[in-house]
């Protein structure tokens, strides 16, 4: 039985060690971990042009209200409503009768006072010799030479009336006071107007060039001239571009003309004037536009790709760049607004740099990476060192620890 037993247990002894031996084969042996592979850009100094979108309404360049000069009723009307109308063109004719009565009048009083003053000269003339034998009194010879001159200024008079006059009756034919589009008629034939009535006939208004006003709040004015003083930009050109209300570009480029030296207190801005060409009539009076335009250009700016920086939970904008021992190290930068795609980096970066835009959702502070140039790194979607990084808050974005996704300033280019 003992026997028995021996040649029984052996063969389960050495079955058991046989399966613990495999078992110990067959156990996966982990690899060590991989370098992830990331893309970098580096930094460079630019000159930028810090561009702005505002607000802005349009108004007419020249606005002139057609009034009477003269009192009486309108004998015709000499435009087409809505149309351009030049400059001096007669627009309505007022009944000239009375005006032309005036006119013969004063004629008929220039030429008394002209036919008193010619014989009261000649009167003083023949008793100056007189005076002077003492024919006649000194006295007398006095008060002829002052009714000559009486008679001279009473000339100046006649004549001044008779101008007037005329004046009137050249004022009974309405003229266009500027170039312009007419607007309608607000009398009719046979209306009668008077001097100094409080409405207008029609209106008129200059629409090429064009006015755009253009609203700036105060607060980013003082931003911006603090910027230009400290030396940190420079003052750009003065060109404008319009967006119309349909979201439509308009072609031609305006011109700021001057900035309002004073700040509305019922709105908190200051007004920018441009000034835009209008040949074909685009532009109406009234209509509200967006307005592109650069007050300040930044030197030596350096931009950053939007997918390379992230925002921890504070706030303050990180990116990763590549150390000088190949690591990834974590920086926080100053980043408040952006220049198209890019963000404008003011502090934390130099040129140089290589700031991380590929592969960051493989990447750690104080990793070693693989860094190769943004572009040229494969993409191997979910591998080590594969995507290509996502931006502030998006798919794949960089996030430090304890950051939260996405979060920029409230309006890029602010």
């Amino acid at each position: 039985m003992r026997t028995q037993i021996k040649l029984i247990s052996l063969p389960l002894l050495t079955l058991a060690l046989v399966l613990a031996l495999s078992g110990c084969a067959k156990k996966p042996v982990k690899p060590p971990p991989r370098t992830p592979e990331v893309g970098f850009v580096v930094m460079k100094a630019e000159t930028v042009p810090l561009q702005i979108e505002l607000a802005g309404r349009t108004s007419a360049y020249e606005t002139s209200e057609v009034r009477p000069q003269v009192t009486g009723l309108i004998k015709a009307r000499k435009f087409v409503e809505g149309s351009l109308v030049r400059q001096g063109q007669t627009l309505y004719e007022i009944d000239p009768s009375l005006y032309r009565v005036a006119v013969t009048q004063a004629q008929a009083n220039v030429r008394s006072a002209e036919a008193t003053a010619e014989s009261t000269a000649a009167k003083a003339a023949r008793y100056k010799p007189l005076a002077d034998i003492e024919a006649v009194s000194k006295q007398d010879y006095s008060d002829a030479q002052a009714s000559a001159r009486q008679a001279a200024s009473n000339v100046n008079q006649t004549k001044a009336a008779l101008e007037s006059a005329q004046i009137n009756l050249r004022f009974t034919t309405v003229p266009a006071p500027i170039t312009g589009r007419i607007g309608r008629s607000l009398a009719t034939t046979g209306a009668l107007v008077t001097v100094g009535q409080a409405a207008s006939l029609a209106s008129i208004q200059r629409l090429d060039p064009i006015f755009v006003d253009i609203q700036q709040s105060s607060a980013d004015l003082v931003t911006l001239r603090r910027t230009l003083a400290a030396g940190g930009a420079t003052s750009s050109s003065s060109a404008v571009k319009l967006t119309l209300e349909d979201g439509s570009d308009y072609g031609p480029t305006g011109k700021v003309e001057f900035s309002e030296p004073v700040v509305d207190p019922n709105t908190g801005t200051v007004t920018l004037r441009a000034t835009f060409p209008n040949p074909a009539g685009l532009l109406l009076p009234g209509m509200y536009v967006r307005a592109r335009l650069s007050q300040a250009t930044a030197q030596n700016a350096i931009l950053v790709p939007q997918q390379g920086v992230a925002r921890d939970p504070k706030g303050a904008a990180t990116v990763f760049v590549v150390g000088p021992n190949g690591k990834a190290m974590l920086k926080t930068i100053k980043a408040d607004r952006t220049v198209g795609d890019k963000w404008l980096v003011s502090e934390g970066l130099a040129p140089g740099d290589k700031v991380i835009t590929e592969g960051l959702d493989k990447v750690k502070p104080n990793q070693p990476v693989r860094a190769v140039p943004a572009g040229s790194a494969p993409h191997r979607p979910g591998g080590p060192g594969g995507g290509t990084g996502g931006g502030m808050g998006g798919p794949g974005g960089h996030r430090p620890p304890g950051a939260s996704a996405g979060g920029g300033p409230d309006r890029p280019g602010r």
